[in-house]
This record gives C-alpha cells, sequence and structure tokens, in this order.
C-alpha cells in the first residue's frame, strides 16, 4: 500500500488560500493541514493480491480490472445491445473564417428501438494543412456550437442551457465562449478542432434519465434501474467515441491522432472516454476536480458526498454508497489516470480553484507513474509539484497556472506543445 502522509504549506500557499477562500462553500475543507491521513489501492496489484510486473500483466489483468471498477462503482455501464450509427451529410464552407479554415458540420445520428437522435458537431480544419490528413482536438462546449466562435456561419444551437432546468428561450450570443476556444491559434499550429455541445448530447439536470440519448436508450421502465447504469457524464463519453467513428470516415482527419479535451464536468468526461476508446491519442484534462483527476480520498474542496448530492445524474447509482465513504472506494483517481497508459496524459490545475484540488489532481499524475513506468516510458518524478506556471511534459503532462477556474489560452499554449511532442513527426 502507498503511505499519504499530510504536505506542508509554504507560507505563500497558506497567503493564496486565505485569499481564495471565497470561493470554497462553507463546511468543505480548503486547508492543506486538514487533508486526513489515507492509503491508496495498489495500482500495481490485482485483486487476487498478484503483483504486476510487465505489461502483459498490466493489459491482460489489471487494467482490465481497474476499467470495470471505474464502470461498476463510478461512471456506469452502457446499456447493452446493438444500435445504428449514421453521419448526416457534412454542411462545408472550405473558405471560413476569411479563407484561413474548412468548416463541416455534421450530425451524429443514433438509433435504436425505432427512435432516432441527431447530435450536431461542428469542425474547423486548417485551409493549409502541416500534416494530411491533420490531427485533432475534440471536446465539449458548455454554451452551443455557435458560442465557440462569432463565425456567422456556425449553425445556432437548437437549444439552450437550462438553469434550474428552466429552458432559455433565447441562445446565448455567439463568440460568448470563444476566450476557451481559440480556434484560429490552433488551426495556424497545424490542428483541427471538433466541438459538440454537451447539452445536445443529454441535457444537464436529473428527471430519472428519461431525456436525450437516454431516451433512446431506455430499459425496461417496469424495474428499478440498476445501480450500475451509466449516468450523464458516460453517456458524455460514449458519444465522444461515436465522434472518432465520423472522424474516421473522413479523410482529410487523421483519427489516429485524435486529442480528446475537457473542462471541468467535461474533463471528467475526457478522462472517462481517453480510458475506454484507445484511438485517443491524448486524452487532456482540465481542472477536472472530483471524479475527475483529483484524489477522493483527500477530501480537500469537492468531496464524492457533494458532488452526488449536487449532481445525481453525473454517476452511476453506485457511486452514491461512498458518499463520505471515500477510504472503501476500491480504486482512486490516480488509477483512472494510469488507464490512459501507454498514451499520453496531461493533467492541469489553477492556483485559484481550490474547489478542483490542485493538488489532488497533481497526485493523481503523479501515483499514475507506475503504470507508465511499465512501458519504459517517462513519467512525473516529483511527488511535489513544479513550480507554478512551469509545465512538466513527461509521457504525464501537468501544469498549474495562476488564476481560477477556467480553460484559457496559457492553457491551450501548453496543450498544444504537448501535442505536438507527441504527435508532430519528427
Amino acid at each position: 500500500m502507498l503511505n499519504i502522509t499530510k504536505f506542508m504549506l509554504s507560507s505563500f500557499s497558506v497567503l493564496m488560500m486565505i485569499q481564495t477562500t471565497f470561493a470554497m462553500p462553507k463546511g468543505f475543507n480548503d486547508d492543506e493541514s486538514k487533508v486526513p491521513m489515507f492509503t491508496l489501492p495498489e495500482l500495481l496489484v490485482s485483486q487476487s493480491g498478484v503483483s504486476i510486473k510487465t505489461v502483459a500483466d498490466w493489459e491482460k489483468t489489471r487494467r482490465p480490472e481497474i476499467l470495470s471498477l471505474f464502470e461498476t462503482q463510478v461512471f456506469g455501464k452502457v446499456p447493452e445491445g446493438s444500435f445504428q450509427l449514421s453521419f448526416s451529410e457534412p454542411k462545408t464552407d472550405r473558405e471560413a473564417l476569411n479563407g484561413t479554415a474548412v468548416r463541416k458540420q455534421v450530425s451524429l445520428i443514433l438509433s435504436k428501438h425505432g427512435n432516432s437522435f441527431s447530435i450536431p458537431m461542428l469542425i474547423y480544419l486548417p485551409k493549409q494543412q502541416k500534416q494530411s490528413p491533420c490531427p485533432i482536438f475534440v471536446g465539449y462546449n458548455f454554451k452551443g456550437n455557435h458560442a465557440i466562435h462569432s463565425d456567422p456561419g456556425i449553425d445556432l444551437s437548437q437549444q439552450w442551457p437550462k438553469p434550474n432546468s428552466t429552458k432559455q428561450t433565447q441562445p446565448v450570443p455567439r463568440g460568448a465562449a470563444a476566450s476557451r476556444w481559440p480556434i484560429e491559434k490552433v488551426l495556424s499550429s497545424g490542428y483541427g478542432v471538433a466541438t459538440i455541445f454537451y447539452e445536445d448530447v443529454d441535457p444537464d439536470f436529473y428527471d430519472g434519465f428519461k431525456n436525450g440519448i437516454h431516451a433512446i436508450f431506455s430499459q425496461d421502465t417496469s424495474n428499478p434501474r440498476p445501480k450500475d447504469q451509466w449516468g450523464s457524464i458516460a453517456t458524455w463519453a460514449w458519444v465522444l467515441s461515436r465522434a472518432v467513428d465520423y472522424f474516421e470516415t473522413d479523410q482529410e482527419i487523421d483519427a489516429h491522432k485524435t486529442i480528446v479535451i475537457g473542462h471541468s464536468r467535461l474533463g471528467k468526461t475526457a478522462l472517462w472516454a481517453g480510458a475506454n476508446d484507445t484511438r485517443f491519442a491524448i486524452t487532456i484534462s482540465n481542472n477536472s476536480g472530483c471524479g475527475g483527476a483529483a484524489l477522493s480520498r483527500r477530501r480537500f474542496g469537492e468531496t464524492v458526498a457533494r458532488i452526488n448530492t449536487s449532481f445525481p445524474h453525473w454517476f452511476n447509482d453506485q457511486f452514491k454508497t461512498y458518499n463520505d465513504n471515500e477510504n472503501n472506494l476500491p480504486i482512486d483517481q490516480h488509477m483512472l489516470i494510469a488507464l490512459m497508459a501507454p498514451r499520453p496524459v496531461y493533467v492541469a490545475s489553477a492556483e485559484q480553484d481550490l474547489w478542483a484540488d490542485p493538488k489532488g489532481e497533481y497526485l493523481s499524475a503523479y501515483y499514475a507513474g507506475p503504470a507508465y513506468k511499465l512501458y519504459g516510458l517517462s513519467h512525473l518524478k516529483s511527488k511535489e509539484p513544479a513550480e507554478i506556471q512551469t509545465p512538466v511534459m513527461t509521457t504525464i503532462g501537468y501544469h498549474k497556472r495562476y488564476g481560477v477556474h477556467d480553460l484559457t489560452a496559457y492553457d491551450w499554449e501548453n496543450y498544444l506543445k504537448f501535442a505536438d511532442l507527441h504527435l508532430k513527426e519528427k
């Protein structure tokens, strides 16, 4: 077992915590000295107690065990049974963004039980591709595809975010979330970008899993919903894989160089997508916190009980049995990150985002290292994070930047460097 000791805070860190406690709800820990002692589940010991010493042992025994535990205990299982997937004819503009980009808008069409569900996806590709086909970032947006850029050619989303479960009557303005999507910068770096409005897949409120694509995957409603049935995060993650299915049909996109990215709850989603689908060449978690990159056992910032109470639809019902009971979890989040091995993974935090537990996010990335070591790959060497805004880029990448819970130009700058490091032809 890994015995984790409490970490001493520097005077600077103490000062910053005092300055940022306004962001922390009452009753939750933002004091590093109050992090409980805990023992992490062993990453490289099988459920039968056998030490995992080789890549074959990891891939045949331990990795499937860990994946199954996250599926049954945290995120939930995709309903069994076949489905049909098709794609609309892409709506293409080869002179988008003042002639610098190719814009495609295509719908992922899922059919099951005689019902169909259409999910709009927006894609930008560089007009002059440095690599052909080109690598691509894919991730969800929070406010509608039209919100990521002021481009008037983007179709307006047909449903709007629903605060307090009340549908808004107007869309957010075009480009309202452009600060999180530096499209021109990504394109000029030689990468494409694909995005889906996450509520076009599964609206982000609890209604007993009757909306979104749950409606076409509905099970026998006469029986109780299985406790290990998928929640919204698993649903969002599953549809990201359907986006890759489309990329495999598009000759301008290199599906083998797909980078999945997500912020906050969508960072949790990106990690689960990357864990399940090895077609994702790189996985990026931005400020994903509890249920994402942060160690649950630290109980720092948002806790398992809080996230399951505030967002009962995100995870499966089995995860609720670990409310205020984190030490009985058979896994922790370092094991989720390890599921990406040997593929590169990047975790990023923000200094003032104590709710997401930057220290816990870093430690997950650090303790995932032994899985990468099996492959002879580089990983984080120090238990202590590097200085702020000093990125570390091994096969596991990490940075903590100044600022709050957000996806910023600084984050993207480092994600592009990390992608170049691992995907660009030397």
